[in-house]
């Protein structure tokens, strides 16, 4: 059990002392905890049923209120108020380079892997099941990111993995089946296991073609074959993962390699942590500087093939890094909705008034699309294995959710900090967390830019992708004159090529509202669809949130996103 000052954490917001010789508290809200999260998402609810994933809504409900618990929430403030330390050395003086956690961030992992949020989609395939998982990641996001990253690492590792039949013989049990085991010992005598991945390095960042890390074989070459890496990684995330799917150059090129943390002789392989980030945020987990020494791993994927081998590992992440910052949103609007329905000023609830009415309003419009998107997303990841148009959307599609839910999150949570004034500028509020985690997942698997590259990619490689997400748009095109004008200003920048480049994020964003708009056309309350095309696809353009034109439908907004304390 967790103790703050000798006392139950999660108890003593339901015993206040009263004895204290100070003056009475009053007109402030009490902790939002012990609660249902996914109960009061109306948009959440929908789109687990809508996107084919209606056989796991008892299980989401037991995750939903697990994660919405007083002691998995103060186990988040913990976690951060106790960040990860580097034990480079034992106390004998011998090298081994292990992470210290506090007890609090191996609870939250104990409870993400209890509930497979990294292996639900691979462990039993059924249609949904990758969206089940993105629900996961929402509801778990909500009370700490820190744990998403290896828990989507692990999850994105799975294809790689089943690439090389035998080390997924190996290590797929451990993953698929396995538990939390934080003990730093082989893999092979653990209850459970995790992969992280390890690719950026100094010189060269998300351009991992200038990598300089060596491979050399042992003996024979290519896939299967035992190497030895010599080199650094700038970004290893997540470091006390039991193996690690990393890049390397070889004489063929840059070539995948899986990289365990234990040689299969028991002894420690060669991973050397030089030191941990000191982060902006994400500070619960442990990211990290490591060397590689005549290190023991093997290949993955044919030799000069690694980034077409970690692709797929890539494509998986970028849909824990496009749902995460809708999670943050939703965190934040929930703050902001309990906080105004508590309290009091200038004569009423601050909830009631029309002004924070409108602030409102638009902070639950931008979660809605934002949580409508990733989840149809997500069902694509479903039907890709076996509908190409499934696939060729799912390419495009993931490129340009993570871009456009990432460039809405960190000014949405601010303006939801706002709703609290300064309440919610201090650390016990939820609020700074959140804000400073908002830019990370924008940052992680490609940042603003690359992303808009990688959508201009996708369409120039295979020209079906654009029309595989026409087709999705189609509809919405066709009922409403403002989807048509912002699919019809898409096709303006595509065919102006000499400018294509530059004006590549101008295109990332229009494809993202087109098909957020589409979604909500098709599947919102009415009232909510009008909504979003006035203020995003139509109106006046640039504005802050709570700008509503005259005759938005608040009342159903706040509804639908109001907590269910």
């Amino acid at each position: 059990m967790l103790l703050r000052y000798g006392v139950p954490a999660f108890a003593m917001a339901h015993a206040p002392l009263t004895d204290l010789p100070t003056h009475r508290v009053i007109n402030q809200p009490p902790p939002l905890q012990d609660y249902d999260l996914m109960a009061g998402d109306a948009a959440l609810e929908e789109a687990v049923v809508r996107e084919g994933a209606t056989w796991a809504c008892d299980d989401l409900g037991r995750f939903s209120r697990a994660v919405g618990s007083a002691e998995m929430i103060e186990a988040g403030f913990l976690a951060n108020d106790h960040p990860p330390q580097l034990r480079a050395f034992d106390r004998y003086g011998q090298r081994i380079d292990e992470v210290d956690f506090h007890p609090a961030y191996h609870q939250l992992m104990t409870l993400a892997m209890g509930h497979q949020v990294h292996s639900q989609a691979w462990a039993k395939p059924q249609p949904g099941g990758h969206v089940v998982h993105a629900a996961k990641v929402f509801l778990l996001t909500q009370t700490e990111a820190g744990v998403l990253c290896p828990m989507v690492m692990t999850y994105a590792a799975v294809p790689a993995l089943q690439q090389l039949p035998e080390l997924a013989d190996q290590w797929l049990p451990k993953i698929l089946q396995g538990e939390y085991d934080p003990r730093c010992i082989p893999a092979s005598e653990k209850r459970g296991a995790t992969v992280g991945m390890a690719m950026t390095e100094k010189q060269g960042g998300s351009d991992v073609r200038a990598n300089t890390t060596r491979a050399t074989p042992v003996g024979a070459r290519g896939p299967g074959q035992e190497y030895r890496l010599h080199g650094h990684k700038w970004f290893c995330s997540a470091p006390m993962s039991d193996a690690f799917l990393t890049l390397a150059q070889t004489d063929q090129g840059l070539s995948c390699f899986f990289v365990p943390r234990w040689r299969p002789d028991g002894t420690r392989n060669r991973i050397f942590i030089q030191r941990l980030k000191n982060k902006l945020g994400n500070r619960s987990n442990a990211s990290s500087e490591i060397e590689y020494d005549d290190t023991h791993a093997v290949m993955v994927g044919d030799e000069g093939r690694g980034v077409r081998t970690i692709i797929e590992m890539v494509h998986h992440t970028r849909l824990g890094a496009s749902v995460a910052p809708v999670a943050l949103m939703r965190q934040a609007l929930s703050q902001a909705i309990h906080h105004t329905r508590h309290r009091e000023a200038f004569g009423k609830t601050l909830i009631d008034q029309p002004l924070m009415r409108s602030v409102l309003a638009d902070l639950a419009l931008e979660v809605e699309a934002g949580l409508a998107l990733v989840m149809r997303v997500a069902r694509s990841f479903d039907e890709s294995h076996q509908d190409p148009q499934a696939a060729r959307f799912s390419r495009l599609a993931i490129a340009f959710t993570k871009y456009w839910t990432n460039k809405r999150a960190a000014g949405h949570i601010y303006e939801s900090l706002e709703c609290l004034g300064g309440a919610g500028f201090i650390e016990e509020s939820m609020l700074p967390r959140l804000y400073r985690e908002a830019p990370l997942n924008s940052i992680w698997e490609g940042s603003g830019n690359v992303i808009c590259l990688d959508v201009l990619r996708a369409i120039h490689r295979d020209p079906e992708c654009l029309q595989a997400l026409l087709e999705q748009v189609r509809p919405a095109a066709e009922a409403d004159p403002r989807v048509a004008n912002l699919v019809a200003d898409s096709g303006k920048l595509l065919s102006d090529r000499d400018n294509l480049e530059a004006r590549a994020r101008q295109l990332t964003q229009n494809l993202a509202l087109a098909m957020q708009a589409s979604l909500l056309v098709q599947h919102a309350p009415s009232a909510i669809a009008e909504a979003f095309l006035a203020t995003r696809v139509g109106g006046e353009g640039v504005r802050a949130y709570g700008a509503l034109p005259h005759g938005m439908d608040v009342d159903l907004l706040i509804e639908r996103a109001t907590p269910a304390t």
